[in-house]
């Protein structure tokens, strides 16, 4: 079995290119070391030859790949706690639980749901990332859609980069959101703490759009929407209008504790230990069929019980 055997031909938006950067236009899920090492291996072909990574290929070119199975190995597969939504042989939709790292990382080299997939369906290693094309916090619950093919996984990855995936959240913050709206700034790293992301002039384009589901003294309840897909967008952006997530340990500030609240509610809210997110709708349509899709995941025990703990106080 071949990870990639296709003939592409360099247009008019790659031409002009270096190969490999070409190559990284066709094909985005790999990262351009990776498309270079491939090169360098004899893998892919310009016009019936080897060439260099760094030539210039031009309208017309035929590139031919032939690129065996990845020899990357992740850890073994893993016997990984998660609700699995729906399946079909083309993909899988999950429902990530709260706790659950989804690529193996610094920190976090087993026990996750790459890992878990991986037990689920050994033929995953073929994929780049398992089949994995989007991604939820460590904290973050919800829905994931998983490609369990290469077409898949190709078509899905497009849909994404053409916006054709909608992502739905239930988020609560703190602070009173006086009405809905649409955040477009732009997200980057953070100049001083590498391992945060901000808004930054010089980021990637980010658009989150969200209206007010529920008020209360000193938080809401909010429905967002995701067009774009930037690490830690959600989080960066409401933080930057001053709403953060309630329980956020990185972009959280300080806490928000209603004067005069009940016992029980203030031991919810300063228990809650991670982003007050959840991803519970994901419409797209299917990679091979074309059919219109829609999936739900209800709301996590510690989101439920906060909300209602929240609406009591608010009486």
């Amino acid at each position: 079995m071949k990870l990639i055997q296709q003939q592409l031909t360099i247009n008019e938006q790659t031409s002009g290119l270096r190969l490999d950067q070409a190559l990284c236009a066709f094909l985005p899920e790999y990262s351009r070391s990776k498309i270079q090492d491939w090169i360098k291996q004899g893998f892919i072909q310009l016009n019936e030859t080897i060439p260099k990574p760094k030539v210039k290929v031009y309208v017309g070119d035929v590139l031919q790949l032939d690129i065996p199975p990845t020899t990357k190995t992740y850890d073994k597969p893993e016997q990984v706690e998660f609700d699995i939504v729906f399946q079909d042989e083309h993909l899988f939709v999950v429902n990530k639980p709260a706790g659950l790292v989804v690529h193996p990382a610094a920190g976090h080299a087993s026990g996750t749901l790459l890992n878990g997939l991986l037990y689920i369906d050994p033929a995953l290693e073929q994929l780049p990332r398992a089949g994995i094309v989007h991604r939820l916090d460590k904290d973050t619950t919800g829905v994931m859609v998983v490609a369990r093919t290469l077409e898949a996984h190709t078509s899905l990855v497009d849909a994404l980069q053409l916006r054709d995936i909608k992502r739905e959240y239930i988020a609560i913050t703190q602070g009173v959101v006086t009405a809905g709206r649409t955040v477009d700034e732009p997200i980057g790293r953070h100049p001083v703490d590498r391992k945060r992301m901000a808004v930054q002039e010089n980021g990637k384009d980010a658009v989150t759009h969200f209206t007010v589901r529920e008020k209360y003294r000193s938080h809401s309840l909010i429905d967002v929407r995701l067009e774009t897909g930037r690490t830690h967008q959600i989080r960066v952006h409401l933080a930057h209008l001053r709403y953060p997530l309630l329980g956020d340990p990185v972009y959280g500030g300080r806490l928000a504790i209603p004067k005069g609240v009940s016992a029980e509610l203030e031991q919810l809210i300063r228990n809650f230990k991670r982003q007050a997110l959840h991803a519970f709708r994901l419409s797209f349509a299917h990679p091979i069929s074309a059919e219109p899709l829609s999936f739900e995941a209800g709301l996590p025990e510690d989101m439920t019980q906060l909300i209602d703990a929240l609406r009591q106080d608010a009486k």
